[in-house]
C-alpha cells in the first residue's frame, strides 16, 4: 500500500462518518416528534457501511451501504390532554432512544478525529520525507 493511498482510505471513512453524524442529528432532532394525522411517526435510522476496494492496490475503503429505518414500534405515552392523542387517549411518539444515538455520536465522532489524525500524521511524514532530500 502506498502512503498516497492512505489518504483514499481516511477519506472514505471520514466521508462515511459524515453521513453517520448526520443521520444521528437528524434522529436527536426528532427524538420527541409526534406522529401525524395518518398514524406514521418518525423512525430512527442507522447507517449501513459496506468495505470497498480503494485502486490496484491491497487496501479498502467504506462507504455507505444503506441508511435503515429502526422496525422497533413507536413508543406510546398515555396522554388524554395532549391534542395528537387517539380515542384511547395515546400519543404515538418516535422510537427515537436518545441515549442511543448519544452513544453513536460519541462513536462517529472519534471514529471522524482518528481518521483526521491519520491523514495529518501522513501528511507530516510526506513532508518529512521530502525535507530528508533537501
Amino acid at each position: 500500500m502506498s502512503m498516497f493511498s492512505i489518504f483514499n482510505v481516511s477519506g472514505s471513512a471520514i466521508s462515511a462518518q459524515s453521513q453517520r453524524l448526520n443521520e444521528v442529528a437528524s434522529n436527536l432532532a426528532n427524538a420527541d416528534a409526534v406522529a401525524g394525522p395518518d398514524g406514521q411517526g418518525y423512525r430512527s435510522r442507522q447507517v449501513v457501511f459496506e468495505t470497498v476496494p480503494m485502486g490496484a492496490e491491497a487496501s479498502s475503503g467504506v462507504k455507505v451501504n444503506a441508511v435503515k429505518e429502526s422496525t422497533e414500534p413507536l413508543r406510546r405515552v398515555h396522554n388524554p390532554n395532549h391534542p395528537s392523542a387517539d380515542a384511547e387517549g395515546y400519543v404515538t411518539h418516535s422510537n427515537v432512544n436518545p441515549v442511543e444515538e448519544m452513544v453513536n455520536m460519541i462513536s462517529a465522532s472519534r471514529s471522524y478525529q482518528n481518521n483526521v489524525e491519520v491523514m495529518n500524521t501522513a501528511k507530516s511524514l510526506l513532508l518529512k520525507t521530502l525535507q530528508m532530500g533537501q
